[in-house]
């Protein structure tokens, strides 16, 4: 059994969690505005704000990963899939 198509699984898989960590992330700060808060106590607003930018943070690390891993997949299935095409035209 050839390598590619449990590859191209393997990449669909990685990809569609990367593209819904992407959907969240937007979803998140969609409503996220950009406030300078002046008095010192803390207002709604400042927790609900300071909340978004948490849960964007929490999931960066995740996002940069899962990018990385769909890249590379992406690079490797097209130079697999090359390689293979040039053994056959020999």
């Amino acid at each position: 059994m050839s390598a590619i198509p449990i590859m191209l699984i393997v990449w669909g898989v990685v990809a569609a969690c990367f593209l819904a960590l992407l959907a969240y992330r937007g979803q998140l700060t969609r409503y996220e505005e950009d406030q300078l808060f002046l008095n010192e106590r803390e207002t709604h607003e400042q927790q609900e704000q300071n909340e978004i930018i948490r849960k964007v943070n929490k999931i960066g690390p995740a996002i940069r990963v899962l990018g990385f891993a769909a890249a590379a997949m992406t690079i490797s299935i097209v130079g697999i899939f090359t390689y293979d095409a040039w053994q056959r035209l020999r």
